[in-house]
């Protein structure tokens, strides 16, 4: 896994680095030269080429300063616009553009358009990842002089603008062709909507030495999903991997299907469907591989109260459950829900009805037997927490983190990047996925897949993220026009690749 650091992390690096004998003055001189080398790379040379630094008072303005007089030096014509006085490190390489003639022009109306007009590359060194809340004044039009521009830009660190924790954008941000980062990628360059403004993003070493680097958020690599992924024995025979899937009801038959076939194609060796008996027919016209248990229904076709006891029986010969899909949000399932979740003997994916259950009582998730991973989309993690979605989305590792400790489950949250989270608070981020994955049934695809890793014995928080990366995956491979059951049928083209990327 590839460590992502916070603010916070990347401060602490810094100052760990420094306690080790490392100067900040060569930190900031190799992180110039990387960002120098990235505007020579956009460039395709030097020759006749002209750069344009726009840069803040801190550390990621001494970082512009350091790339204008490599630049300079490599033959390449260079101004730069400060847009305040800078902090004492940063001045220090702000002296030396004299060295190598370096028009500086301090900010005023129209210069950074000006300059801008010329350039074949901008350097965006303005904010660095300590950046909160909404640019204003000479900054907010330094950024809308960036973003006019025809020329590509080289972000600093992160685009500026974008939250360095969070992603979030309050505003106008700096959209950049390539953002340069050291030590290890930013949180708020691989969270949306910051990943949006970053382009490509490279990692560049300066000098951190690896045992300093500490973060409590990783991104998932195709070579940790491989080594997590279960290996059977030859002699293996179904009953070592039993996972009971309880979803579904009269008017929505789907979810079990996709359940048990992503269940199974991952690894599950015997899916056992339990769903109201006036479902069942139909749902067993769709599955050909699992084995089915008719339950007590409502007058509506949903699973009744008199359900838990055969329920429970059926768990016992289990070793995972996937609960939730299409079970409907009526109060009689919904409390059937409840008591199957803190009784379950085994570890259980709760999704979709299942969570909508705990409604407003996400806490009641903490009192179970067995160990939980927890699916939310958006709009399921607002309605267990009361969290509104735009505050959410401002803080999705934060907002993870919090239901992660307060429910003791491997926590979820769905949506472009996903999020899993630890007890702990430990963090998996996706990068996997695509537009195909906006599409009904989608969920219930991924909630099989992480149930079948659980019924093999993998762990939760393994179970999580790699079942998050082969459904990004799979929608990856899928392309424009798929559906859920698409992903279902792509996860071994999907676990084939993941084995040869490994």
């Amino acid at each position: 896994m590839k460590p992502v650091l916070t603010p916070k992390a990347a401060k602490e690096l810094d100052a760990a680095a420094q306690a080790r004998g490392i100067r900040a003055i060569d930190l900031m001189e190799r992180a110039g030269v990387a960002v120098a080398r990235a505007c020579v790379d956009l460039c395709g040379g030097v020759y006749g080429r002209r750069a344009v630094v726009v840069a803040g008072k801190g550390n990621n303005g001494g970082d512009g300063f350091v790339a204008a007089r490599h630049l300079a030096r490599w033959g390449m014509r260079v101004s730069v616009v400060t847009l305040e006085q800078p902090s004492d490190l940063a001045a220090a390489n702000a002296s030396r553009l004299a060295e190598v003639d370096i028009r500086v022009l301090p900010i005023s109306e129209g210069v950074v358009e000006r300059e801008l007009a010329r350039a074949d590359v901008a350097v965006d060194a303005i904010f660095g990842t300590g950046f909160r809340g909404m640019p204003e004044g000479a900054w907010a039009s330094a950024i809308a002089a960036v973003n006019a521009s025809a020329a590509p830009v080289v972000a600093v660190d992160i685009p500026s603008g974008v939250d360095g924790g969070s992603g979030a954008v309050d505003g106008d941000a700096v959209r950049a062709a390539l953002t340069v980062t050291f030590g290890a990628a930013k949180t708020g360059v691989v969270l949306l909507p910051g990943a949006g403004y970053a382009g490509t993003v490279r990692v560049v070493d300066i000098g951190y030495p690896s045992e300093l680097v500490r973060a409590d958020a990783f991104l998932t690599e195709s070579r940790d999903v491989a080594a997590s992924l279960p290996s059977r024995a030859v002699d293996a025979h179904k009953r070592e991997a039993v996972l009971l899937v309880v979803a579904g009801s009269r008017r929505m038959t789907g979810a079990p299907r996709l359940i048990a076939e992503a269940a199974a194609r991952i690894g599950a060796g015997l899916v056992h469907v339990a769903a109201p008996t006036s479902a069942l027919p139909a749902i067993q016209a769709e599955v050909t591989e699992a084995t089915f248990l008719p339950l007590p229904e409502t007058a509506d076709g949903t699973i009744a109260a008199s359900a838990v006891d055969t329920l429970m029986e059926a768990a016992d010969r289990a070793h995972a459950m996937a609960l939730g899909p299409g079970l409907t949000r009526g109060n009689e399932t919904a409390a059937v829900v409840r008591e199957i979740v803190a009784a379950s003997p085994i570890p259980l994916v709760v999704d979709a009805d299942g969570l909508n259950a705990f409604s407003g009582d996400a806490g009641a998730l903490a009192e179970r037997r067995a160990l939980a991973v927890l699916t939310p989309h958006a709009g399921e993690f607002s309605r267990m927490t009361g969290v509104k979605a735009r505050d959410l989305e401002n803080d999705r590792l934060g907002h993870v983190r919090a239901l992660a400790a307060t429910t003791g489950a491997v926590s979820v949250l769905k949506g472009s990047r996903t999020v899993i989270a630890e007890p702990d608070g430990q963090v998996r981020i996706n990068l996997t996925g695509s537009p195909v994955l906006a599409t009904a049934g989608s969920g219930d695809v991924l909630a099989g897949m992480i149930g079948g890793l659980l019924a093999c014995g993998v762990e939760p928080l393994d179970a999580a993220s790699s079942a998050a990366y082969l459904h990004g995956l799979a929608g990856m491979l899928g392309g424009r026009g798929a559906v859920a059951g698409d992903l279902a049928r792509l996860i071994p083209d999907a676990i084939a690749q993941v084995e040869v990327d490994a």
